[in-house]
C-alpha cells in the first residue's frame, strides 16, 4: 500500500505543488459548506488547470483506490460539494477558459471552471445571451450548474441547465476522456449521454467543459412588483399575463411578505415597494428581441388584473435602475435568511396549478404542528419552483424547531408527494436529501440509478455518500 506522502507527492508531480494542498487552514475553505451546515475533512485538495491534468490526477486516484469530491465555486445548497472524510477535494476553478464562440451557430464552448458570470459576459461580448441566472453567478460555476442542473430566474422563458446545454467533456471515474463536445441541436445517434451527467452531482464522472446555447439578447424590457392577495391569485395572474403577452414573460416570481420582510432587516438600501404590506408579492419580467414597447401592454394587463382582484397594487420600473432595485429584492432572499440565522429548507416543485392547494395545506399542518412557525416561501412560480423555509423569529424557538428538523421535513415531503411534486427542484440531493428521497422514488427508480452508477463507477469512488 502506498504512503499518503507519497500519493500526494505524485499529485504534485500532475499538478505542481503549489495546486496540491494539504494544511488545514488551506482545506477548511474546501470543506465547508456554503450554508455552513456541512463540514468535512479532505485529503487534499487539488487544483489541476486543464482536463489533462484532470484526468491524470483522477487515474491516480483510481489507481490508489482514493474517493474525489469534485467542486467548483462551492455555493451549493444541499452538502453536494463537501467532503465527507478523507476524499480528495477536485476544485475546477482553474478550468476557466472560453474555449470558443460561434456566433452563427449560437454557442459558446466554456471550461467548467467559469462562474457563470463569465460566460453571460463572454456571450454579451458576442452579441448574444446565456440566460441562466442565479443570485450566486458570479461565484457559482458553469461546471457545478451542469451538476446540479441549476434553474435560476428564467427558466420560465429559457429552460434549466439541462436544456441550455448540448454537449459535453467528462472525465470518467477511471481517468478517460469523453469528448462530447457537439454544438448540433440534433444527433440521434443513441444514447444521449450528456444526460447521465447533467443532474449527477458528479457522482458519475466529472464535467470539465461544456457546450452551451446561446440566444438573441433582449433589446427591450419591462418589470414590475405587484401586490396579490393570494397564491391563487398569482397563478391567475400568470395564466393571464401568458394569454395576453405570451412568450414574451422571462421570470415570475412569487415572494411572500415574510421573506420581503428579512430583505428589508437585512440587506442595506432596501426598499418596500409599497407603503402597506401585502401577504404576497409578484416579480414579473417581460422580454423581446424587437425593440419594442413591452411597458404598454404590462401595464394594461396588470390594471385589467387589478380590476379582476387578481391584483391589489403595481409598481412598474420606469428605468433599469429601477428594474435592478425590485430584482434586489427578490435576489437578496437568501443572503437575508443567511443573516437571520439557521432555517430548514425546502427546494420543492410542484405543477403550477397545485401550488395554491399545496400551500393552504402545508401551511396549516406546519402551523397546527409547531405553533409560532414562520413560513419564508418564495420561488420561481412560473415553472412551479418553490424555496419554501421554516424558523422561529426567537433563537431559543428557532433551536428547537431546527431539532425537529426531520418531523418537518416529514410533513413537507409528503404535502409534496401529495399533489404530485418533487422534494428537490433546482438544488439537488446531495447529502441533505440522499436517504429522503428513498421515500418518495419508486423502488425501480432507485434501482436503476443505483445500476447506472455501479456500471460508471463500480469502486464507487466518484463523490460518494452523495446522491445514490
Amino acid at each position: 500500500m502506498r504512503s499518503r506522502s507519497d500519493f500526494i507527492a505524485e499529485l504534485s508531480r500532475l499538478v505542481g505543488a503549489a495546486h496540491v494542498l494539504t494544511q488545514p487552514a488551506d482545506l477548511s475553505p474546501y470543506c465547508t459548506d456554503w450554508r455552513g451546515r456541512y463540514h468535512g475533512e479532505a485529503l487534499a485538495v487539488v487544483r489541476p488547470a486543464n482536463t489533462q491534468e484532470v484526468a491524470a490526477v483522477v487515474a491516480a486516484c483510481h489507481r490508489a483506490g482514493i474517493a474525489i469530491v469534485p467542486q467548483g465555486g462551492n455555493t451549493g445548497l444541499v452538502g453536494g460539494a463537501t467532503p465527507i472524510g478523507g476524499e480528495v477535494v477536485l476544485s475546477l476553478t482553474r478550468l476557466n477558459r472560453i474555449r470558443a464562440i460561434d456566433a452563427a451557430n449560437h454557442t459558446l464552448i466554456a471550461e467548467a471552471g467559469c462562474t457563470l458570470k463569465q460566460v453571460q459576459e463572454a456571450a454579451a461580448q458576442a452579441g448574444r445571451l446565456f440566460p441562466l441566472s442565479l443570485a450566486s453567478e458570479g461565484t457559482a460555476t458553469i461546471g457545478g450548474n451542469l451538476a446540479t442542473n441549476a434553474g435560476g430566474v428564467q427558466v420560465l422563458r429559457y429552460g434549466n441547465a439541462r436544456e441550455l446545454c448540448l454537449g459535453l467533456e467528462v472525465v470518467l471515474p477511471d481517468g478517460r476522456i469523453w469528448n462530447g463536445l457537439k454544438g448540433l441541436r440534433k444527433d440521434n445517434t443513441g444514447y444521449d449521454l450528456k444526460h447521465l451527467f447533467i443532474g449527477a452531482e458528479g457522482t458519475l464522472g466529472v464535467i470539465t467543459a461544456a457546450v452551451l446555447k446561446l440566444f438573441a439578447p433582449p433589446r427591450s424590457q419591462a418589470t414590475a412588483w405587484v401586490a396579490v392577495p393570494s397564491p391563487a391569485a398569482a397563478v391567475a395572474l400568470l395564466t393571464r399575463l401568458r394569454e395576453a403577452i405570451g412568450g414574451r414573460i422571462t421570470a415570475f416570481e412569487l415572494i411572500g411578505q415574510p421573506a420581503l420582510e428579512l430583505v428589508l432587516k437585512h440587506i442595506p438600501g432596501s426598499r418596500a415597494p409599497f407603503s402597506t404590506p401585502s401577504p404576497w408579492h409578484v416579480l414579473v419580467e417581460l422580454s423581446d428581441t424587437l425593440a419594442t414597447d413591452l411597458a404598454t401592454p404590462l401595464a394594461h394587463t396588470l390594471t385589467t388584473a387589478c380590476e379582476a382582484g387578481e391584483a391589489l397594487d403595481v409598481v412598474l420600473a420606469q428605468n433599469a435602475r429601477q428594474s435592478q432595485a425590485l430584482w434586489s429584492l427578490r435576489e437578496n432572499i437568501s443572503e437575508a435568511q443567511k443573516i437571520e440565522g439557521f432555517s430548514i429548507k425546502h427546494d420543492i416543485s410542484l405543477p403550477v396549478s397545485a401550488l395554491p392547494a399545496f400551500l393552504a395545506a402545508c401551511d396549516a399542518a406546519l402551523k397546527q404542528a409547531f405553533p409560532g412557525v414562520r413560513i419564508v416561501c418564495f420561488g420561481h412560480l412560473g415553472d412551479g419552483n418553490l424555496h419554501y423555509n421554516q424558523s422561529m423569529e426567537h433563537a431559543h424557538d428557532n433551536a428547537e424547531l431546527m431539532a425537529a428538523q426531520p418531523r418537518v421535513n416529514r410533513l413537507v415531503h409528503d404535502h409534496v408527494a401529495r399533489f404530485c411534486g418533487s422534494i428537490s427542484a433546482e438544488h439537488g440531493l446531495g447529502q441533505l436529501k440522499r436517504t429522503e428521497i428513498l421515500r418518495y422514488k419508486e423502488a425501480v427508480e432507485i434501482e436503476l440509478m443505483r445500476r447506472i452508477k455501479k456500471a460508471l463507477d463500480p469502486e464507487g469512488l466518484m463523490n460518494p455518500g452523495k446522491v445514490v
